[in-house]
Order: C-alpha cells, then sequence, then structure tokens
C-alpha cells in the first residue's frame, strides 16, 4: 500500500510540472540574459552617432571604390567555431563579409540576428575558392554546399575597428 501511495504521489508531483507561468518568465529572463551578454561594443568603442544604411555604403563602394565609415544592418551570418567573422546581407541580396582588424577581436558566435553597427573600411575584393569554402565550412554549411563552390567570388568586403551589437526589439 505504502508503494502505491508513493507511486501516486510522484505521479501527481510529475504531471503537475507543465509550464507554469514561473518557467515561462524564466525562459524570457534567460532569453534577456543572453541577448545582454551578447550587446555590446567589441573591438573599438564606437557609437551609433553618423551611421549610413547599407544602400548608402554600397553606392559609394560602387562609385568611389571604397567606404570609410559605420554602417546599420543585421547579422545574417557568424563563424560558429570562434566568431571571427560575420555576415550581413546587402541591398543587392549579396552577403557582405566584415572581418575584423589585424584580427584583434572576435563577436559571441551565436549574434546571428542582432543588428549591428560596424565601422570600418569597405572595399570590393575578389574572393578565392579556398577562402570561400573555408567560410563556408565556419558558417555550418552542409558539405555539399562547400563542395559546390567552384569560382571565385567579386563582393563588397568590410573590415571593422569596431562592432556595436544591439538588442534585437
Amino acid at each position: 500500500m505504502k508503494t502505491l501511495l508513493s507511486i501516486l504521489t510522484s505521479v501527481f508531483f510529475l504531471s503537475s510540472c507543465g509550464n507554469s507561468p514561473s518557467e515561462t518568465t524564466h525562459e524570457t529572463k534567460v532569453e534577456t540574459e543572453q541577448s545582454e551578454q551578447i550587446s555590446g561594443n567589441y573591438g573599438e568603442v564606437i557609437t551609433a552617432e553618423h551611421a549610413v544604411t547599407l544602400k548608402e555604403m554600397l553606392q559609394k563602394v560602387r562609385s568611389e571604390g571604397n567606404f570609410t565609415g559605420k554602417v546599420r544592418g543585421e547579422i545574417k551570418e557568424v563563424c560558429t567555431h570562434k566568431g571571427c567573422w560575420l555576415g550581413i546581407s546587402l541591398p543587392d541580396g549579396s552577403l557582405m563579409r566584415v572581418t575584423f582588424k589585424d584580427y584583434g577581436f572576435f563577436v559571441p558566435t551565436t549574434s546571428t540576428g542582432f543588428p549591428v553597427i560596424i565601422e570600418g573600411e569597405a572595399t570590393v575584393t575578389t574572393t578565392d575558392i579556398e577562402t570561400l569554402r573555408h567560410y563556408a565550412e565556419d558558417a555550418g554549411k552542409p558539405q555539399e554546399e562547400i563542395d559546390a563552390i567552384d569560382k571565385a567570388e567579386e563582393n563588397v568586403t568590410f573590415v571593422a575597428s569596431g562592432v556595436m551589437i544591439l538588442n534585437k526589439s
């Protein structure tokens, strides 16, 4: 009888372990804490002042060959190994690879989807096949996608001296 009572009591307590309001609040708190851990300055401390849109930066790079300043965007990809680069989608649909000056700092590997302001210099560069495959591997792409890379690409790249990751809205 005691065994049956113990089993019923255990079943009752286990069945009452659903998503209570306190657990939902805890999940929200964890998300907020992660957001706070990711947001902030990396590399040189920068501000949002005078940051331009990606469209404005792209127009200047295409017309003048380079751009120096601050740009607003959203992180679409990040190196999953150590955060040594990030990718931002440009208005023309291409991905702008952002590396960090002198390999001097990294960003959190979980920062995909966060709004960002970057400061540095953008140029048009040609990226060789080996480097493109390395970036695809770092981004966690499937092997068949990595193997399908068979030509160099010309795209806009950005070397950042500072990165400011903002909180998600």
